[in-house]
């Protein structure tokens, strides 16, 4: 039977039988690639099909613990609990960024109660065995294997039974069906859905690590994160020491969850108090620096918005953001200088996010444009004072959503004000030791910004 010829989307997986310069599913440009697909035999008729059948979901007996921890409880948390059995879990991330340390890491305790397969295709046993002891992670339980095609990986499983399998990286497999290079759409999309097939069909969890496109997405075709359980993303700069563990899917838990860990010379560190870690060296006594409270799932994290206002030297102003939504900031500029009255529209403006956090939730406007009309009237914030809410064009503070697990963590790290938005105050609990000053709109805050207070 002769190959068919084929052309994938890279971007979201879509199949067309011809070339084009525009995916017609999502429209994103020169996306579209050849790949050749191996014929494929037919099996109707013959003993290819194993017999299954349907069972009353009541039946299904829940009783035998599916989930078990992985040894870090970072994350077990992004994992929502721990891992699953028979699960696919996607793990990608910047070259140099830490997955296949963060990988290797658990194997140390997973190796006390399970037999666990590690399959490399970028670095040789004796590699892998001089990682492992300088991370620690030697155990009689982790069996290693250096290897790309997928036929000898299946194999290996077969014969040693591995109760947890951990694949670096999936872009480095091939399927000797396949009559094209590993890491190909086509190679991609086979691999996984062999190693899903193997995880659902067996039990074992299986952990593949992924990596990023410059664009930040995981390389190969979209299809590839609708296929597994969970896509994990491990972001951070090559240049800092911290690193963020964020999930984008998972079918077992909840998505908005963080882990947050440290690379050190031994290896990853979790950190167990990340809004200690952010505000770290913080400055005293410094114009343009606010501090807000963030929610990464069920998590309250304080983080430190930093601005800087200056006059621009040419006729269009300068606007950078750095971890803070750069459409929203140039939303909040506009309603500083037609609500607050400053004339930000002459000054150049950059905003920072510290600590490589990325802020999503409008919660962090308050703090943004506090810390915006400190840099512009050079008038330092109080240490001791945070603020939290949203900001509407026409200037006023609207509400935000878990307003009093914020404020605990606030008064925790040590801050004894916090700006909130006026119609919750009522709302809320005195907390010993504690000033809440409820605010209406912007103005509000710049007079209490103005006062010192």
């Amino acid at each position: 039977m002769k190959a068919k010829t084929v052309y994938f989307c890279t971007e979201c997986g879509n199949e067309t039988p011809k070339w084009a310069g525009r995916c017609s599913s999502c429209g994103a440009w020169n996306t579209i690639v050849e790949q050749k697909n191996a014929p494929v035999k037919s099996t109707r008729g013959g003993k290819a099909y194993a017999a299954v059948q349907a069972v009353p979901i009541s039946g299904i007996d829940t009783a035998e613990e599916i989930r078990f921890p992985t040894g870090m409880g970072e994350l077990d948390r992004v994992l929502g609990g721990g891992a699953v059995k028979g699960s696919l879990v996607l793990v990608g991330g910047a070259p140099g960024i830490g997955k296949s340390t963060l990988m290797l890491q658990i194997c140390k305790t997973l190796g006390e109660h399970a037999k666990v397969l590690y399959v490399s295709g970028e670095e040789s046993v004796h590699q892998l065995k001089m990682r492992a002891r300088r991370l620690g992670a030697e155990s009689p339980n982790l069996y290693v294997l250096s290897e790309t095609c997928l036929g000898n990986i299946l194999e290996s499983v077969a014969e040693e039974k591995p109760d947890i399998l951990i694949v670096d990286s999936i872009q480095t497999l091939y399927d000797e069906e396949l009559d094209s290079p590993a890491g190909g759409v086509g190679q991609v999309k086979s691999c996984t859905m062999a190693l899903m097939q193997m995880a659902k069909g067996q039990g074992i969890p299986v952990f593949v690590i992924g990596h990023v496109n410059k664009e930040g997405a995981i390389a190969g075709p979209k299809v590839l994160e609708h296929m597994v359980d969970c896509v994990l993303y491990f972001e951070g700069d090559q240049h800092m020491t911290y690193r963020i563990l964020r999930a984008a899917k998972n079918r077992f838990g909840a998505t908005n969850e963080i882990g947050v860990f440290e690379m050190l010379d031994w290896g990853l560190r979790e950190v167990e108090n990340p809004s200690e870690m952010l505000l770290s060296g913080r400055p005293e006594n410094a114009s343009g620096t606010c501090v807000t409270c963030v929610m990464e799932g069920a998590r309250p994290v304080l983080a430190e918005i930093q601005a800087l206002l200056a006059p621009t030297a040419g006729s269009v102003p300068r606007r950078t953001s750095n971890g803070f939504d750069y459409n929203r900031s140039a939303m909040l500029l506009a309603v500083l200088e037609k609500r607050g009255g400053l004339k930000v529209s002459q000054c150049d403006a950059y905003l920072n996010i510290i600590g490589g956090l990325t802020i999503e939730e409008p919660a962090a406007d308050l703090a943004a444009v506090v810390a915006l009309a400190s840099s512009y009237l050079d008038k330092p914030v109080s240490n001791e004072l945070a603020a939290i809410g949203e900001v509407g064009l026409s200037g006023e503070i609207r509400s935000i959503s878990h307003l009093e697990q914020r404020l605990s963590e606030v008064q925790r790290l040590g801050f004894t004000r916090c700006l909130i938005p006026a119609h919750r105050s009522d709302e809320i609990r005195s907390l010993p030791h504690f000033e809440v000053i409820p605010v209406q709109s912007i103005s509000q805050a710049l007079r209490i910004l103005a006062q010192g207070k």
